[in-house]
């Protein structure tokens, strides 16, 4: 066998990357290999078209493996096993154990239960677990931060009471002190001695992970992939450096900590942050050396305790990049999304319905976001094989890539005081909030695609009642609510073309924008689809046609479709002959468009040519003018 394999080789002789490099400079026939091909990421750093071997060299990322110190290729040897994880809202206890006992028997294998603090009781606790194997699933609880340790001290008493090992039990409490400074601006109460108490309240549940870092949040707000892992890492040490200097052993410390990520659509770079943030917080916590409490052959050199450097990652597919139109592409992309936080090893998952940005889910969306971790499991068997980007060469070169760039937002963050400093000071938020501002210019101008929003739009769909549900302030306050810090921007990326299109359908009155294609066939048929697209963003009725060989009946034909709207669509060289002409017989009878940057613009423009819709106009700015001038 080996023969044959050295035979096949030999009948393909190795290429060198400067052949490859050549091969690409003559197909590119003079264009800029630097502009054309390498792909600069919002993370800063250039991607290039191709990798090879030789760009492993030097990469550390390639000399671990699966299990093992600093985790980066997963904290788990024999497989890719992950929780798949609902949500409940608990509104009565009875109804959400109900529920609770069926998704059981639907694939579910971690719960999540949010609790109002008002509520809390043990007998509440008896009615919302009855029946529900506490060792056999993951167990979440969320309530209102100044609650969770009363949370936590019921649950340890019920867990007695049912006569269960604790030390098997699996689950977490969701306390997090900085995460409501930065979605809520508000600071209540002690972090020191809360965090004191629910680990003291816990230590019988060594397995239940009770300090929170929700860096979900800052995806949900539009942060860049770097950003959401750099803070994410200064966010945890936050929690080691004070409550190791408030006298707790580092080692606790680590093993209650819990990273809730986001997941965003860009498939490759989010394998590579779960993979590199498994690595530097590896390191992060061997910096505190922390101590082994027990005896375990998982130990550093120094006796270290290497247990407590494995992060504990739920990963969240984004609410970011939802959209309210053709909200079923929002399958598409949470489907990928979990694909690539499978892919990358994490603990537990949660698929968000393709319904939330408008509606409180239903029994259907939740069963269809629970069925696509099954399938990725049962059909795709992406939980049997551990780390399979391992050596890849260009997921080994974005690993790296992304762990440099986190890692230089970390220690910049340590540098200005710290994770909390730094909340306080609103340099966090800031800096979200600013990638959240540029990511809608993005979305506004294409270079961000969300499929069925900004580009390729359901024509003929109608909201029909949808509206996109909005976040409300925890006390009621709204705008007068007062703040401690500033809070992270929480506008989905869709959010803007959203209200454009539902402003155009609440007029009453929906434009029909006409194509007028005519001359080059080619070039009509591409600049009417074009220009269908661009114009039903906005809810716009189009229509196409097969062409018109004058332009005088392509003008009748509009006027007798009654269009608002009239586009001339032909080629660069036909516009100078077409336009004019075309913009004098309409007589002002329809908004009229040329589609395209023709060289003869500025002249049409001196005729009284006003609108022209092309590449690299703001297609967000340009429908609110239309809308202005089409529905008052």
């Amino acid at each position: 066998m080996a023969d044959s394999k050295e035979r096949l080789f030999s009948d393909f002789p190795p290429v060198t990357t400067e052949k490859w490099m050549e091969k690409v400079t003559a197909d590119l026939k003079g264009a800029d290999y630097e502009k054309k091909l390498v792909w600069k990421t919002n993370e800063g750093f250039k991607v290039k078209p191709f990798y090879r071997m030789e760009d492993l060299e030097g990469l550390k990322t390639i000399d671990t493996l699966p299990g093992e110190f600093p985790y980066l290729r997963g904290t788990k040897k024999d497989n890719n096993q992950w929780l798949v994880r609902q949500d409940i809202q608990v509104e009565c206890p009875k109804e959400a154990n109900a529920k609770a006992l069926d998704i059981l028997n639907k694939g579910i294998d971690s719960l999540s239960f949010h609790i109002k603090a008002k509520d809390l009781s043990a007998d509440y606790i008896d009615t919302l677990l009855k029946d529900i194997c506490a060792d056999c699933i993951e167990l979440n609880f969320s309530t209102c931060q100044g609650h969770v340790v009363e949370l936590a001290n019921l649950l340890v008493d019920y867990f007695k009471k049912q006569d269960y090992e604790l030390a098997k039990l699996q689950g977490s409490i969701n306390f997090d002190y900085f995460g409501k400074m930065l979605t809520r601006g508000k600071e209540k109460g002690d972090l020191i001695a809360t965090a004191k108490a629910l680990i003291e309240a816990t230590a019988e549940l060594p397995k239940y992970r009770v300090l929170n870092v929700n860096a979900l949040s800052l995806n949900n707000a539009g942060a860049y992939i770097y950003q959401e892992l750099g803070y994410a890492l200064a966010w945890g040490n936050e929690y080691m450096n004070q409550l190791t200097d408030a006298g707790l052993p580092a080692a606790i410390v680590a093993k209650k900590l819990k990273f809730n990520f986001g997941i965003s659509s860009n498939y490759f770079l989010e394998i590579a942050k779960f993979r590199a943030a498994r690595m530097l917080w590896a390191n992060i916590v061997a910096a505190y050396q922390p101590e082994c409490l027990r005896d375990c052959p998982n130990k550093g050199s120094n006796g270290e305790c290497r247990c407590a450097a494995k992060m504990r990652i739920h990963a969240e597919t984004s609410t970011f990049n939802l959209t309210l139109f053709d909200a079923y592409v929002n399958l598409l992309r949470t489907q990928t999304e979990a694909m690539s936080a499978a892919l990358a090893g994490v603990d537990s998952m949660t698929v968000t319905p393709f319904d939330k940005a408008y509606e409180a889910p239903n029994d259907f969306s939740e069963r269809l976001a629970r069925n696509q971790q099954l399938l990725l499991k049962e059909e795709s068997h992406f939980d049997k094989v551990i780390d399979p980007a391992a050596g890849s060469y260009y997921i080994e070169n974005l690993t790296a890539s992304i762990a440099q760039q986190a890692w230089a937002l970390f220690l910049n963050t340590e540098d200005e005081g710290g994770f909390y400093a730094s909340i306080k000071a609103g340099k966090v938020q800031e800096a979200v909030n600013a990638s959240n501002v540029n990511r809608h210019a993005a979305v506004a101008k294409r270079k961000e695609i969300l499929l069925g929003t900004n580009q390729y739009p359901n024509f003929n769909e109608k909201a029909d009642g949808k509206q996109p549900l909005e976040a409300t302030c925890c006390c009621g306050g709204g705008e007068t609510c007062q703040k401690d810090c500033d809070t992270l921007l929480t506008d989905r990326a869709a959010s803007e073309f959203e209200a454009l299109r539902l402003q155009t359908e609440a007029s009453g009155k929906r434009p029909k924008a006409f194509m007028l294609t005519i001359g080059n066939l080619a070039m009509r048929q591409a600049r009417a689809q074009f220009s269908c697209n661009f114009l039903a963003c906005a809810g716009y009725e189009v229509v196409d046609n097969l062409g018109f060989p004058t332009v005088k009946e392509g003008v009748e034909a509009a006027v007798k479709a009654g269009a608002d709207i009239v586009v001339l669509c032909s080629s660069d060289d036909e516009y100078a002959e077409y336009a004019l002409p075309a913009f004098q017989a309409l007589a002002g009878r329809a908004m009229f468009i040329v589609a395209g940057a023709p060289a003869c613009m500025d002249e049409l423009k001196s005729a009284g040519i006003e609108h022209f819709i092309h590449v690299r106009v703001n297609v967000l700015e340009t429908l609110r003018e239309y809308n202005k001038m089409l529905l008052s």
